[in-house]
């Protein structure tokens, strides 16, 4: 078991990883060459990319899980017309969100805390960037797709060559042509491109079944089967991207009424969202990489093989949230220097940032494992209570009322508690679909 999982868990996360690495190279340099607005630039466009992650989540997992379920229960033929749903999904919602960015970009960044002395510079960024949400969109659903498909190497170089290319044509365009966050924003959609077309070629030769254009017909049968497996998953970052959102409008506001001001604690939560990004890549990397093997197991039900892959994978996310934990707390300053400088305020707010806000990130990995874990196995109803959990039930009232009573340090307690709420609600969870499998296995015997 550990074996199957390293196959499929560590192209995942290897590929994650890559990408966040990139993330923060491409901070590094925006932050070195236009500065600390232009850190929080980028941060203002975030909220976005998670909702353009949100729609990718819900065609690629929800088309991954069924796949795998299928294939388990032995129907081929249910497997061909969810791949084929899944592909036309992709494409459909890229163009749809390229559309509402493209149309809607300045209230979009004003809905997202964009200060006035930050907004120029996000207009350029996310003006640039939005062309490139269909190359995003399709190659996060794809690369799962391909992935149930039986390659996870493929799946992982899809996102990997465009990620690494990505970095050195920013490198470029920044200070060969000395573009400036344009030139970020242009490296980044030639990179998304490149893996795009990357993530197409593979379908023509996919293994399990050729795809044919008959099987690229949406039927609304199977596109709310995707839709429902896809649901946690898409809540989880849907929500996620209403915190974002309420989290910068509280940090420019609050911000502003303290000594550090707004857009000083714009640019700081952007350069700790790029550094959690490393974690959250890797806890993601893992949980998705386990899926075709429980979504498989559960359609041949064999239950204890589903636990097995839980348990081992739960103590790999806690080894390296812990390992995680300890160098966020011991080097905050040093690991900020790095995005660039900034004045003794800014490097103030930001080692109180990471050590308040992540204070409890080694258990950070184990809503998402868990959360993909009822996915994998058609849990949908579960999943989603757990995606609503932290986020919505927890998170955002948090960051709308503590603030008022304890101004910025409110919104920095919010993370820690929010992660102790939703540790318990998980295992709670969890321990009841143990008990539910074993009872289960115990009628197949």
């Amino acid at each position: 078991m550990a074996s199957l999982i390293r196959k499929f868990a560590v192209p995942s996360i290897l590929g994650l990883l890559v990408t966040a690495a990139y993330n923060i190279i491409d901070q590094i340099f925006i932050g070195n060459v236009v500065g600390m607005l232009g850190n929080a630039a980028t941060n203002v466009a975030f909220p976005f990319a998670m909702l353009t992650t949100a729609f990718a989540q819900l065609v690629g997992a929800g088309t991954a899980a069924n796949f795998n379920i299928s294939q388990g229960a032995g129907k081929p033929g249910e497997a061909e017309r969810f791949v084929g749903n899944g592909v036309t999904m992709g494409f459909f919602f890229g163009l749809l969100l390229m559309g509402a960015a493209l149309t809607f970009k300045t209230p979009i960044l004003l809905l997202c805390g964009a200060t006035q002395n930050v907004l120029p510079y996000a207009e350029q960024y996310f003006g640039i960037t939005a062309l490139g949400i269909p190359f995003f969109l399709f190659t996060l659903a794809g690369s799962q797709m391909i992935r149930a498909d039986g390659s996870p190497t493929y799946s992982m170089l899809c996102v990997v060559t465009g990620a690494v290319l990505n970095i050195f044509i920013t490198w470029l365009f920044m200070f060969g042509f000395k573009w400036g966050i344009r030139g970020a924003a242009s490296a980044t959609v030639i990179g998304q491109g490149i893996s795009f077309l990357m993530c197409v070629a593979y379908f023509p030769r996919f293994k399990s079944f050729p795809i044919k254009a008959a099987m690229l017909r949406v039927r609304p049968g199977y596109a709310l089967r995707i839709a429902k497996l896809g649901t946690p998953n898409f809540i989880n970052h849907v929500v996620l991207t209403a915190v974002n959102i309420v989290m910068l409008n509280s940090l420019a506001y609050y911000g502003a009424l303290s000594v550090y001001g707004g857009d000083i604690a714009l640019a700081v939560s952007g350069v700790i969202a790029k550094i959690n990004g490393i974690l959250i890549s890797f806890c993601v990397g893992l949980a998705q990489g386990c899926q075709p093997i429980l979504g498989f197991n559960m359609g041949a039900k064999n239950y204890a093989r589903v636990k097995e892959t839980y348990k081992k994978a739960l103590v790999v996310t806690l080894t390296f949230s812990f390992l995680a934990f300890l160098a966020l707390q011991s080097f905050p300053r040093q690991i900020v220097g790095i995005f660039g400088g900034g004045s003794e305020l800014y490097f103030d707010f930001a080692e109180r940032y990471m050590r308040i806000f992540l204070m409890m990130v080694f258990f950070f990995g184990v809503q998402p494992l868990t959360v993909n874990y009822f996915a994998s196995i058609g849990y949908a109803r579960q999943g989603t209570i757990l995606s609503l959990s932290r986020q919505g039930f927890v998170l955002i009232p948090l960051l709308i009322f503590l603030p008022m009573a304890f101004g910025l340090d409110g919104i920095l307690y919010a993370g820690p508690i929010a992660d102790v709420l939703a540790l318990a609600l998980s295992l709670t969870l969890m321990v009841r679909n143990f008990r539910s499998l074993a009872v289960l296995r115990q009628g197949e015997l």
